[in-house]
């Protein structure tokens, strides 16, 4: 793989809206499919943060859809960029199939789990994506924390999001026991002492706001993050006749192979249609 490119990212955005805007329906670009390391300032505490990003070979010149994938506990952007896991490489083929900007990024990795800053940051990126690029739709995805992670965001930002796929998540911080030292230091305090903040962050407790088509995979032998809390989010989902679909396998592990997850982005990125 080439050496991925560091830069900062109002110089690449331009670069590709430039080229983009430049093409009548679609042309073949010379920036194409290489990952590019996009450094930012984090507007909520002015640190340096990064993000991945991989263009499209071919873009349309009349607009663009996104697809961010949010990696796992004790990863980091790279997970779901460069790495082999099957999550990972079905995101950027089908990111890769629909021609989707694909964005992977750090969000306060390692230990994120979409406290308020990683929060921020996500928001902050989608901002600056719409404001740069000729964006139709966003799409969320991840695995494990990355799959609890686009629950909690699309939970507080519905409005953001056009369409969510979530692997092997957890939809309820409030019953959720593992990690809670990431998670205290993330959230900024544990369930005890801040319950409304872990009830903020817990898909399973807003389920109005899932407006959006939804994805989940599931496995029964789940131990790591137990499928239950998802369950229930997917069946309270489909009886307020919303556009979801769990993929659920009972001897499955906390894992999702290749296949189920392109069923599930395949799912929700033609419910989003």
């Amino acid at each position: 793989m080439p050496r991925p490119i560091v830069c900062r990212s109002l110089l690449a955005r331009s670069l590709f809206l430039a080229i983009a805007l430049s093409c009548v329906g679609t042309c073949a670009l010379a920036i194409a499919a290489d990952p590019v390391d996009i450094v930012f300032q984090a507007n909520v505490d002015q640190t340096e943060q990064r993000y991945v990003l991989i263009a499209p070979d071919s873009p349309s010149a009349t607009g663009i859809d996104v697809l961010i994938a949010l990696h796992g506990h004790g990863s980091d952007r790279w997970q779901f960029a460069t790495g082999q896991l099957a999550e990972g490489r079905a995101a950027r083929d089908i990111a890769a199939k629909y021609a989707m900007l694909y964005v992977s990024p750090d969000y306060r990795a390692k230990t994120s789990w979409m406290g308020p800053k990683a929060e921020a940051d996500v928001q902050q990126i989608i901002a600056e994506l719409k404001a740069k690029y000729p964006v139709r739709r966003v799409f969320l995805s991840g695995a494990s924390m990355g799959g609890t992670s686009v629950l909690t965001y699309a939970a507080i930002h519905p409005d953001d999001v056009d369409g969510v796929i979530s692997m092997n998540g957890t939809a309820n911080h409030l019953e959720y026991e593992r990690f809670q030292e990431a998670i205290s230091a993330s959230f900024g305090g544990s369930k005890v002492e801040i319950p409304a903040e872990y009830k903020k962050r817990s898909g399973e407790y807003w389920p109005e706001r899932f407006t959006m088509p939804v994805g989940f995979t599931t496995g029964g032998r789940d131990t790591i993050v137990p499928p239950e809390s998802v369950t229930r989010l997917a069946n309270i989902l489909k009886r307020l006749d919303r556009p979801v679909r769990q993929i659920h396998r009972e001897a499955g592990g906390h894992s999702t192979t290749y296949e189920d997850a392109i069923e599930a982005f395949e799912f929700v990125i033609q419910a989003a249609q």
